[in-house]
């Protein structure tokens, strides 16, 4: 093989893995947004409806810890581990809303 194979093929390679980390940070930023969005309509729609509405708020709870754990999933299966990192330490981080929110209801 020579130089200009093994650079044609780097080449490609880093294509595939500019398309493949692109693809990964949309997916996360989309579940970042959706996360960012829904949780607190179903806060506040859970704690100012007409009556408690408990399901809604163990829902909202649910959802506090599972979106960003699902975003560190696949940053991590994407091999974009700061940022999956990131997500981890997020998705510990959100424990103590999700026990708050959950405290709501």
């Amino acid at each position: 093989m020579s130089f200009t194979d093994r650079m044609a093929y780097a080449l490609e390679k880093d294509l595939i893995d500019d398309e493949r980390h692109t693809r990964v940070g949309l997916r996360v930023t989309a579940i970042t947004a959706f996360w960012a969005v829904i949780v607190p309509i179903l806060v506040v729609y859970g704690v100012t409806g007409r009556q408690r509405e408990t399901e809604v708020l163990s829902i909202a709870a649910s959802l506090t810890v599972l979106l960003p754990f699902l975003a560190a999933v696949i940053a991590t299966h994407g091999r974009r581990f700061g940022i999956g990192g990131a997500y981890v330490v997020l998705t510990l981080l959100m424990v103590l809303p999700a026990v708050w929110i959950a405290q709501l209801g």
